[in-house]
């Protein structure tokens, strides 16, 4: 895949602040993309006994299926602190590397993280849709920003995401009995066709299947490098 070199990834907090302000007016909050046939989903992990970050990324058909069509994977030290709001100056790099390893480019990329719902407007999927040029779908488990109310427990009901008198999401149910997720716009579409496209990939579960995929692959690869630094440890 093309990646757009559009800055630097700085390693200063007031530096990080200001790119975000920056790239967030330059984000296109508004379907610009024909027939979806691929969707991505993406999700990264930490080990949280060093400063190895673990990236996954997923590429499926848009069938009734989700047949999977390639898979690639990267472990590298963070290059940022965790810092809530700046996080993807310490995802992006290596989730990057994991997208300039497919043969496949996604028609759409569904990430574990906030879209435009952030406090610059510029979260994970809105920054990575940006440096990708793909339309971008953020799909986080929590709220970062913004209130709402009461979501009904049906499927497919969703309640307005409002932040600074602005619509900057939803609070979606995508199963009976469980919490909401939060989807926003991260770039090249709009909230409309974000948040029915969730509801199309979902299989059951809380989370979209592209990203829950990609959950559980980053995880296997996290526990993975986990038992084979202990099997190192113990041998030396």
């Amino acid at each position: 895949m093309h990646i757009k070199k559009i800055h630097p990834w700085t390693k200063n907090y007031a530096k990080a602040v200001q790119i975000q302000r920056e790239l967030s007016n330059a984000l296109i909050l508004k379907k610009d993309h024909g027939k979806i046939c691929t969707v991505a989903g993406a999700d990264v992990s930490y080990d949280k006994y060093s400063d190895l970050v673990f990236a996954a990324v997923i590429v499926f058909r848009c069938n009734k299926n989700l047949e999977k069509i390639e898979e690639a994977t990267v472990i590298e030290k963070a290059r940022f602190p965790y810092i809530p709001g700046l996080l993807s100056f310490r995802e992006a790099p290596v989730l990057l590397k994991s997208f300039k390893k497919l043969k496949t480019e996604p028609d759409i990329i569904l990430f574990d993280g906030q879209g435009i719902a952030h406090p610059r407007f510029l979260g994970l999927a809105s920054h990575l849709g940006l440096i990708l040029d793909k339309p971008a779908i953020g799909c986080a488990k929590s709220c970062l920003v913004g209130d709402y109310s009461a979501v009904e427990n049906a499927v497919g009901a969703y309640s307005n995401l409002i932040y600074k008198d602005k619509t900057v999401g939803v609070a979606l149910r995508t199963k009976l009995n469980t919490n909401p997720i939060f989807v926003s716009v991260g770039h090249k579409t709009s909230l409309s066709f974000a948040t029915q496209f969730v509801l199309k990939v979902c299989r059951g579960y809380r989370i979209p299947e592209p990203v829950r995929q990609a959950h559980l692959l980053v995880n296997k690869l996290r526990v993975q490098n986990i038992k084979k630094t202990q099997r190192i440890s113990s041998i030396a």
